[in-house]
């Protein structure tokens, strides 16, 4: 089985450097139509030049494909309205979206300027909500859309230092399983990858071993997969180094604390039974966490 995206167009933040190149180029290779966003900003967001998405582009057009470059500021709606109407004017429609643009100010939360905090938000939650909305109503319209966000360990697990990263990241996987099911009707996908790449993101928060064996090239596999046309939906993906995993948010099974019991005290005691991981399970949407929690209230009640 080979993967392909001939007469895809997609649109991939962040793609002058580091991962959202490899990712660009690599749709390029199979086809796709690509269009190279970056605002040319350093590391923390400051700045801006056109010149490494165009870099990109010549990339692409040297091996036979087709590209574009756009320097919208992803935190700026109108920019990125104005980069979906360009994309649709070359090529007529927009199928995939991949959210990668990105920052870092990392600053203990006690040393951190909330200005830090809101940049960082910003860039990585409002970007990808930004772009995702600016490609929603084309993607409902054609029936067709795949969309990737980009968490991290960061906000999955936590970090020392990086309270406004993990913050971003982790609100992306509630706005993936909300567009999950929003979109389904309408072959829309939505996917979360977990990167764990080289990149100057990177390159001074890992030892030079680890920065060697875990080059962006090796997260872009799974990136594709997850925009791919038989792809799954609401599946988050950690990825690097040629190894993967799937990541994904469970519930304990409920304990019903009856009469005198649900108090502090009742929940102190019984603790360890709420947090008995055997009993986890994931749900296909809130309703069934609230419904599970509601039905040992019932039996509860009945015993």
């Amino acid at each position: 089985m080979t993967i392909r995206f001939d007469g895809r167009v997609a649109i991939v933040t962040g793609a002058g450097n580091g991962l959202g190149r490899v990712h660009a180029l690599e749709l390029a290779r199979r086809g796709a139509k690509v269009v190279i966003n970056d605002f040319g900003g350093s590391r923390d967001g400051k700045g801006g030049s056109s010149e490494a998405a165009q870099k990109v582009v010549e990339e692409i057009r040297a091996a036979g494909g087709e590209a574009i470059s756009n320097g919208a500021n992803v935190c700026d709606f109108e920019q990125v309205q104005a980069m979906v109407a360009q994309t649709k004017a070359e090529w007529g429609r927009v199928d995939v979206l991949i959210n990668n643009a990105g920052i870092l100010r990392d600053k203990t939360f006690s040393k951190m300027e909330i200005a830090d905090f809101q940049a960082v938000v910003d860039v990585h939650l409002m970007g990808s909500a930004n772009c995702t909305k600016a490609v929603w109503e084309t993607m409902r319209e054609q029936n067709y859309g795949r969309i990737l966000m980009t968490t991290s360990a960061s906000g999955l697990f936590g970090n020392f230092g990086q309270s406004n990263y993990g913050a971003a990241k982790m609100a992306l996987v509630g706005l993936m399983h909300m567009l999950h099911i929003e979109g389904a009707k309408n072959n829309i996908r939505v996917n979360t990858i977990a990167p764990i790449g080289a990149t100057r993101m990177t390159e001074d928060v890992m030892p030079p071993e680890m920065l060697a064996a875990v080059q962006p090239e090796k997260v872009t596999p799974a990136a594709l997969f997850l925009v791919s046309e038989d792809a799954p939906s609401r599946i988050t993906l950690s990825a690097g180094g040629g190894a993967f995993s799937s990541a994904r948010i469970v519930d304990t099974a409920p304990v019903y604390l009856a009469g005198n019991e649900c108090s502090v005290e009742g929940v102190a005691e019984h603790f360890a039974a709420i947090t008995d991981w055997d009993t986890q399970r994931a749900y296909e949407h809130s309703n069934g966490q609230v419904q599970a929690l509601m039905e040992a209230v019932m039996k509860g009640l009945k015993a």
